[in-house]
């Protein structure tokens, strides 16, 4: 995982903790390889439905080093299934309210999928953009696509 991408996910894990929040890094950086893996994984489980799951290798932000997964662990009971961590929506609420202050944002917003190349919310998946943007992002609702479109285009 970049370096910077990595300090920051560090302090919002320990202020994430000092709320009584424990994030563990599922994965960071994966390489095209690592991807094809999952795809061939995930395409048993879902099927040609695959491609709202994760991105195409090739196409993933994992190979850019800054997006990260997280799971979660709640007293002693670890949450690490997919449908375990969309029912967590509380405990993410919680965690999704500190993301920007530590430059992250939520890949692909409910709602946004379509703008998002048809990939699908997860509340476990951010991309870490700075500060800066984030804070605009997370305050006008908008996924990084549409950042950029109206900021940077």
């Amino acid at each position: 995982m970049e370096k910077e991408t990595l300090a920051h996910y560090d302090a919002l894990r320990k202020e994430l903790l000092d709320e009584g929040i424990d994030i563990e890094l599922d994965s960071g950086y994966r390489s095209v390889e690592k991807q094809q893996e999952l795809w061939d994984r995930f395409s048993k489980k879902y099927g040609p439905d695959v491609g709202k799951y994760m991105a195409v290798p090739g196409y993933s932000e994992h190979h850019t080093g800054l997006a990260l997964d997280v799971f979660l662990i709640d007293g002693d009971k670890i949450i690490r299934d997919n449908d375990d961590l969309f029912a967590a929506k509380d405990l993410f609420a919680r965690v999704h309210k500190r993301l920007a202050d530590h430059g992250f944002i939520i890949s692909v917003l409910p709602g946004k999928e379509k703008i998002c190349e048809g990939l699908a919310y997860e509340p476990w998946h951010y991309r870490y953009v700075g500060v800066g943007p984030a804070r605009v992002m997370a305050d006008r609702g908008l996924v990084l696509k549409e950042y950029l479109t109206e900021f940077h285009m």
